[in-house]
């Protein structure tokens, strides 16, 4: 997640323009985009798949992380998969317990559904 597209730069360098356009126009907001690795992103951030999941985030706790920290973090729907996500710190806490180094207290977003995820090249909605 990031503050703004700029700090994606490195992850999306190599990437026709025209593949930008969709970014662009989506962000910032809940919209997840599985973007082609192009080499920047660490093996534990996309795992087996040749994409990384990029969102610029509207929520403003979450920009002012990334523009403290000087860039873009790697974020969780705060849930076990397919599973319901966490809605406060507490039930955060009940599901992961000792797992979790920290939780950022602060207001959610209010959006009633997770983010929509797009594949950016075949334009594949994954999650809406």
């Amino acid at each position: 997640m990031a503050a703004g597209i700029e700090q994606f730069a490195a992850w999306l360098e190599g990437l026709p323009l025209e593949l930008q356009a969709p970014l662009a126009a989506s962000w910032p907001g809940p919209n997840t985009w599985l973007v082609p690795d192009n080499g920047r992103s660490h093996a534990l951030v996309h795992g087996e798949h040749d994409r990384v999941a990029l969102r610029v985030s509207a929520h403003p706790l979450v920009a002012t992380l990334c523009e403290a920290f000087g860039g873009p973090i790697v974020s969780t729907s705060a849930n076990v998969a397919s599973e319901p996500p966490a809605m406060s710190a507490e039930e955060a806490r009940s599901i992961f317990g000792d797992g979790l180094d920290a939780i950022v207290e602060g207001e959610l977003g209010g959006l009633e559904r997770p983010s929509t995820i797009r594949d950016l090249v075949s334009g594949r909605v994954l999650r809406d």
